[in-house]
């Protein structure tokens, strides 16, 4: 047994906090007396300050983020900005991190926090005088599988268009830039120069140095001990040493951000997962190289490793059932005192991935383990931090649920930053948004959901990707039950929601691909379905609100560019920020004087409510705003024949005479009273009913057994996404979001520039305008053979990046890839040759007219045209 394996039992329990001694390349050292000596000065020193009473920023928590967010604010010129820490800044996750820095995220706009982050960690050291250890050797993400190369090259195109230097490169390049691995287990890398590892103590130091130089003020130990908010929207802070008013809060407190969060109300879905990394000895091999080993990502074995000193430094992801929460402190909190401490090592979990990194880099079998650290980072369900206001109580912002705090500090601390000081967001992160989550995210889905994602933390990253853990929520519509064996379901913000429907004969078993797979004929179908007879589709994960009362229609004016419809009409509105970018689009229907039903994505629930409450608060409305998402269902039915199926079941007139495009009407279903909507996002005839969830399985089962003469089925959200991109239609989050304006977005009819409403964003369209437009989206078809576009890939012409896709899909109609695209304007035109890469390969493309497909009252409109010149 090699020497790394005999040495196990002796290094179990050996604390990390002892320093490790010496120095190479400048690389970091964990703890040193004189860290310890530094942070009792730095504590003492702030209890002598002056206290402040008053502040306009109040940053809970002295990680490496919170001090980020506190450096950004004063350095942005925000005066009064105090950070408050309950010990020692760094205590939690950040003292023991193991430091890693890379650009690469295979998350389009979290690549932007990761830039920022690292270009503010290569200058900090100039600016602040102190030395933060960074490193910048690149590192190389390795592919021992035909998958993962297929994942490669999909992070590549996604990649072309981005800032980020990233390269797909061969087992030669991978074992250059790290000489000690076996390459015959190698297929390829993914190379990304600039990538590395920073001190963490270091950087959070010179951060706080940079702070404290732009006026911030940072008091510790102080602890906050309640937060009591006030009636203008300000919070009281109180703490040991006295109380300071803040006009907000910035909840940054790691894996006390739950226990902060219960001071106000709220239950953040955030656990803390045991992480364990292992530290050797010299090992004579990394002694004798020339430069610094780049650091290595063993994909397919689920660890890092990086150099650290004249040694290896790796940490393994374990398998879920091997992995430990540490739940008990999201019951009971974290224990009093808890701060730079670790838990006890326990290699026997990790063994298996040490003995797969020995085969990798054989060096490590003759290695000593000097130290294991074993301490707790902050997972939230998905993995993505929670970033940003929080819906349901005024200036609260969060800035927690950090996995990887280290990388995320620096682009983090930019973005709130530049959102708090400016009233919107830098740019589009809705992933990110601390609202995505809700009371469904109880407890036993926060673990299920903690634990799967620490263990698929390395599994290939497939497009439409599911995870089953944890699911379903409380979250169910009233046709779950009847649709759960038919269906590939898809999670939808706590809801199951169809993506497609078993047939017999399909192949029903989830099997996700780079390129189409076994739901690729069962979705054509059901787009068969729609434009020939008729389908039914479940759409109650829809975010639904209800606005009311005086200043309803004025708060709305506001916030939307588009006029407000009159009672029982429907239109699609979109609220855009300050500059001018589309924030939201929703379905806007007056159901009487003063009350309206705004109907947004499910994605955007959490999202667009707190944006139209902080307006209505802020400007004073006399309004009342209800969500009523998990009250009301909503089925779809689509199709040639929906007005048949539904007049089955209704006395009401369905005629177009009788019941008009984007009207709005009650009607009895089945006996059932139902909220009827003529839309569909099919562009098809069809119609959208509202439903209180108890009766909606009545009425779906009523429309069934009513279509049976009628060819009617079910479809799913892949058919709906097919036929949307036909029909031209926009997805907010694709072709419109924080990133976009709406005129480059093809939005201009539903701006109305001339109503008399000073809607937000309006003087910024007319400057937007006025400068014209330097690019702008387009809608392209693709010559391809077995894949389609997904929305993010890289568009090419005449050797160069000029774009990127926004969403794609496979038109069953035309047979053909379609696209939307942002373009130069010079490239618009219709019919310009373009190559759009995927997978590697660089596939013909054409700018066409759109729509692919004309929309039923377009057809039905230009049909009664035609007959009236006849």
């Amino acid at each position: 047994m090699s020497r790394i394996l005999n040495l196990i039992n002796f290094h179990l329990r050996r604390d990390v906090a002892a320093c490790r001694g010496g120095a190479h390349l400048g690389l970091r050292t964990i703890c040193c007396t004189s860290r310890k000596q530094a942070e009792e000065s730095d504590a003492s020193s702030a209890l002598r300050k002056r206290w402040k009473d008053t502040a306009d920023t109040v940053i809970i928590g002295g990680g490496c983020v919170g001090v980020s967010v506190a450096y950004h604010l004063a350095k942005g010129g925000v005066k009064d900005v105090v950070l408050l820490e309950k010990s020692d800044l760094t205590a939690g996750s950040t003292w023991h991190a193991a430091g890693l820095t890379t650009y690469y995220h295979p998350g389009i706009n979290v690549k932007r926090v990761h830039y920022d982050s690292l270009k503010l960690y290569e200058r900090l050291e100039a600016e602040t005088g102190q030395a933060v250890g960074f490193h910048q050797p690149g590192s190389v993400r390795i592919a021992g599988t035909a998958a993962r190369v297929d994942e490669m090259k999909y992070q590549m195109t996604r990649t072309h268009w981005n800032v980020t230097e990233q390269y797909f490169i061969g087992p030669e390049k991978v074992l250059e830039l790290f000489p000690l691995l076996d390459i015959n287990k190698v297929l390829a890398g993914l190379y990304t120069p600039g990538d590395g590892h920073i001190d963490p103590y270091s950087l959070t130091m010179a951060l706080a140095a940079g702070a404290r130089m732009h006026g911030a003020q940072i008091y510790n130990p102080a602890p906050v001990t309640g937060l009591i908010p006030t009636a203008d929207g300000k919070w009281d802070v109180q703490t040991p040493h006295g109380t300071i008013r803040a006009n907000r809060i910035v909840n940054a407190t790691g894996f006390w951000a739950r226990e902060v969060g219960k001071m106000i109300g709220f239950e953040h879905a955030t656990i803390p997962v045991h992480h364990q990394y292992v530290v050797t000895a010299t090992v004579p091999e990394v002694k004798a190289l020339k430069k610094e080993l780049a650091v290595i990502r063993d994909l397919e074995s689920s660890y890092y490793m990086r150099q650290e000193r004249d040694g290896l430094l790796f940490g393994p992801y374990e398998k879920m059932e091997k992995m430990v929460l540490q739940d008990s402190w999201v019951r009971d909190g974290v224990p009093a005192g808890f701060g730079k401490e670790l838990f006890e090592s326990d290699l026997d979990r990790i063994m298996e991935h040490i003995e797969m990194a020995m085969e990798m880099v054989p060096v490590l079998k003759e290695a000593d383990i000097i130290n294991t650290v074993s301490g707790p980072i902050t997972y939230t369900p998905d993995l993505l931090p929670m970033v940003g206001p929080h819906q349901g109580v005024r200036n609260y912002w969060t800035a927690i649920g950090f996995g990887y705090g280290v990388i995320h500090a620096g682009g983090i601390g930019k973005f709130l930053s530049d959102w708090i000081r400016n009233g919107e967001p830098p740019y589009d992160l809705i992933e990110c948004d601390p609202n995505r989550y809700g009371k469904w995210s109880d407890v036993s889905f926060l673990c299920a959901k903690a634990r799967e994602s620490y263990g698929f933390n390395n599994v290939v990253g497939y497009p439409k990707e599911e995870r089953f853990a944890g699911r379903p929520t409380s979250r169910k519509s009233g046709v779950y039950e009847l649709l759960k064996d038919k269906a590939s379901m898809g999670f939808h913000s706590g809801w199951e929601q169809p993506h497609w429907f078993y047939k017999p004969g399909d192949d029903v078993e989830y099997k996700p691909s780079f390129r189409r797979t076994n739901w690729f004929g069962p979705v054509g179908r059901e787009c068969k379905l729609v434009m020939e007879k008729v389908g039914v589709i479940d759409l109650t994960p829809f975010g639904k609100f209800l606005v009311k009362g005086k200043d309803s229609h004025k708060l709305l004016d506001r916030l939307f560019a588009n006029t407000m419809p009159k009672v029982g009409l429907t239109n699609i509105s979109h609220m855009l920020t300050p500059t001018g970018r589309v924030f939201a689009e929703v379905t806007i229907t007056q159901l009487s004087p003063g009350e309206f039903l705004l109907i947004t994505g499910a994605g955007s629930e959490g999202h667009d409510l707190r944006w139209i409450e902080a307006e209505a608060e802020d400007g004073r409305y006399d309004v009342d705003i209800c969500n009523v998402t998990e009250d009301i269902g909503v089925l779809g039915i689509a199709g040639p024949n929906s007005r048949k199926v539904l007049q089955k079941l209704t006395d009401e007139d369905l005629s177009d005479a009788g019941f008009k495009f984007l009207h709005c009407k009650v009607v009895e279903l089945a006996g059932v009273s139902v909220r009827a909507i003529r839309i569909s996002y099919t562009g098809e005839l069809g119609w959208e009913l509202y439903i209180e969830q108890k009766n909606m399985a009545t009425v779906y089962q009523a429309m069934m057994e009513a279509g049976k003469d009628e060819g009617i089925d079910n479809f799913g959200t892949y058919a709906m996404a097919s036929l949307r991109l036909e029909k031209g239609f926009r997805g907010w989050g694709a072709e419109m979001n924080c990133d976009t304006n709406p005129l480059e977005a093809g939005l201009d009819y539903f701006i109305k520039m001339n109503k008399p409403a000073d809607f937000i964003g309006k003087a910024a369209v007319q400057e937007i305008k006025a400068k014209g437009l330097k690019r702008k989206l387009s809608y392209i078809t693709l010559d391809t053979d077995d894949i389609d576009p997904e929305g993010n890939e890289t568009i090419w012409h005449n050797g160069k990046v000029v774009g990127n896709t926004t969403s794609g899909a496979y038109s069953y109609s035309s047979q053909q890839s379609l696209a939307f695209a942002y373009l130069p304007v010079e490239l618009c035109s219709v019919g310009q040759k373009l190559s759009v890469e995927l997978l590697g390969r660089k596939y013909r493309a054409m700018v066409i007219q759109e729509p692919l497909a004309l929309t039923e009252p377009t057809r039905t409109r230009l049909q009664k045209k035609a007959k009236g010149k006849a």
